[in-house]
This record gives C-alpha cells, sequence and structure tokens, in this order.
C-alpha cells in the first residue's frame, strides 16, 4: 500500500499523494470484498469515506492558501486517518475470517497518522 521514489541520492522518498490515493484505491478494492449484510454496509460506508478523505483533504493541504489552511489540512488528514483505524477495526470484529487484511489497513492508517502528527508539529514549531 505504500509507495516508494528514489531519488538520486538513493534515499527513499514517500509520495503522500501517492501513498493516500493508493490507501483510498485499497480500501475501496477490499471494501467491494465483503458481505453486503445491514453491519457490514454501515461500516463499509463510514470506512469508505474515512479512508478516501484522507488523500482529499492531503489535495487540499498541498493546495492551502495559508501556513494556517495548511495545518488545518492536515489536521483533518490525521483526524481521517484515525477514524479510518476504527473502522477497520470494526470491519475486522465483523468479519473475523478477514483480519489479516485489515491488520494490514489498519498499519498503514497508523503510519500515516504519525506521518500527519510529525508534520503537524513540524509546522506548529515554525509559526
Amino acid at each position: 500500500m505504500t509507495s516508494e521514489i528514489q531519488n538520486t541520492n538513493e534515499k527513499k522518498v514517500y509520495d503522500l499523494e501517492e501513498r493516500t490515493a493508493l490507501l483510498g484505491e485499497g480500501i475501496i478494492d477490499f471494501a467491494k470484498t465483503l458481505p453486503h449484510d445491514r453491519i457490514s454496509n454501515e461500516l463499509v460506508k463510514q470506512f469508505i469515506r474515512s479512508g478516501t478523505g484522507i488523500g482529499a483533504n492531503y489535495m487540499e493541504a498541498d493546495g492551502a492558501e495559508s501556513k494556517k489552511d495548511f495545518r488545518h489540512k492536515i489536521a483533518l488528514c490525521k483526524k481521517e486517518a484515525k477514524e479510518t483505524k476504527h473502522w477497520i477495526r470494526m470491519i475486522a470484529k465483523a468479519n473475523p475470517d478477514r483480519k489479516k487484511e485489515c491488520k494490514k489497513i489498519w498499519q498503514e492508517a497508523q503510519e500515516l497518522t504519525l506521518i500527519f502528527s510529525t508534520i503537524l508539529n513540524t509546522s506548529r514549531k515554525g509559526k
């Protein structure tokens, strides 16, 4: 679910636009494989909304008109990533046979949460 681009110094550079888009696409693909019942439908609806919202908010942050606007949009990215972790946990509970796949998605959402926390902390220092 992660995307890496190698630069000329052979250091890994993470493209958050691509990474958040890949997570959203992965969530859509995964959601399509889940059962259609009353519980799953409600969980999946929220899961898709938060999981795809991470990338949408990142795109808005990338085009922010001010530092304050940037911080606000990054905070929304973090919020959506945390919410996605909650919904995937609930989906794992409702679909115990899919726990392994859920764990991978949860881990990516966790990593993004940490990345956005770091961006927020760094951007606050440079007010």
